[in-house]
């Protein structure tokens, strides 16, 4: 970490964490935050449902929510940048505060509540960018919709032209009922909507579907046997959780879901048990508590085809990145993979 990066990340840490958030997004929009050097190696190049990466960091969706920032964010090194949750109509989310930093814990807690700028804007700026790169969208629902699966194709209709990918997002935990949508008959039938509109774009993109890492057992088996059946072309997992076991932060009863360090055990056996239960026929994206190659390196061996971070880069910063790819780099090649893929999964039973 550079000076400059030390010194702007203390300073950033010293203000309310949502307006920390959204400075660091016009720090970036404007040049004013220092890219790091992307790291480049053969072995970090793989695929993900069938999209050519670079390497599988990817940034997770909830920084950019409203893809005001995805060039300055492609040169800093991700594979592949996940922008929303994006909605139909533009809503303001649930009231401020509505984020929080567990420094103790290295975590973070929001209830957001998808507030962002409506899937016309956000398609407009999607369709606008200029660097190369992977990009996909959050799909979200509206929270007063009268009918929220219907909210998911509609936001796909309007912006899928201008995507890579889209994730179908049923797991946050700030919209009210949303998670009831994980259900087995209605996942099937929101996906089939998506799945229809999907169709009728200019070129197909894949659609990845987003879990709760609070699932059980039944829960994960309907979520494998829906995807499936639908054609699902990856699923991410996982979303917040709202356990709160092993905190220590004053800030830990806040309500809203947790993510950060804490999530990392969770999210990860429950990517373990989905690859297992998937055995290959669906593409995973761990997601939970990425801080390090070392977690990285963890969730491919547990069954991930490509990871994806966010709350580590508010303590850690955009250094972070090329950190983690050239220590994923050196763990592929100390255990002896030509590439990532050869590595998915090779450590599953430890989680399972």
């Amino acid at each position: 970490m550079s000076a400059l990066e030390r010194l702007g990340l203390c300073a950033l840490q010293r203000l309310d964490p949502e307006t920390a958030h959204d400075l660091s997004l016009k720090a970036l929009r404007t040049g004013l935050a220092p890219l790091p050097r992307p790291v480049a190696s053969p072995r970090l190049r793989t695929t993900l449902a069938g999209l050519d990466l670079p390497n599988p960091l990817g940034l997770a969706a909830g920084y950019d929510k409203n893809a005001v920032a995805l060039d300055p964010l492609l040169r800093a090194g991700f594979g592949f940048v996940e922008a929303g949750a994006a909605t139909p109509r533009p809503q303001p989310g649930n009231p401020r505060p509505r984020l929080f930093r567990l420094t103790a814990d290295r975590a973070a807690i929001n209830r957001f509540g998808f507030n962002n700028d409506g899937a016309a804007a956000i398609a407009a700026r999607l369709e606008a960018r200029r660097a190369a790169g992977v990009v996909g969208l959050n799909l979200g629902a509206n929270k007063d919709s009268p009918d929220r699966a219907a909210d998911f194709a509609e936001v796909l209709r309007i912006c899928g032209p201008h995507v890579d990918f889209a994730t179908v997002n049923v797991s946050s935990p700030n919209t009210e009922k949303l998670r009831d949508l994980q259900g087995k008959a209605a996942l099937a039938a929101l996906l089939a909507g998506v799945m229809e509109v999907r169709a009728g774009l200019p070129r197909p993109v894949p659609v990845f579907l987003k879990i709760a890492p609070d699932l059980d057992e039944a829960g994960l088996d309907d979520i494998a046997a829906v995807a499936v059946a639908q054609g699902v072309d990856a699923i991410v997992a996982t979303n917040t959780t709202l356990a709160r076991q092993g905190l220590t932060d004053p800030r830990r009863d806040e309500a809203g879901g947790l993510s950060g360090r804490p999530l990392f055990t969770r999210a990860t056996r429950v990517l373990a048990r989905l690859s297992a239960r998937l055995d290959g026929r669906v593409p995973l994206v761990g997601v939970g508590g990425v801080g390090s190659a070392e977690d990285a390196y963890a969730k491919i061996r547990a069954g991930a085809s490509a990871v994806q971070l966010y709350t580590a880069l508010a303590y850690e910063g955009l250094s972070l990145v090329p950190r983690i790819l050239a220590g994923l780099d050196a763990a592929l090649a100390r255990d002896g993979f030509s590439g990532v893929a050869e590595a998915v999964g090779t450590g599953r039973e430890d989680w399972l």
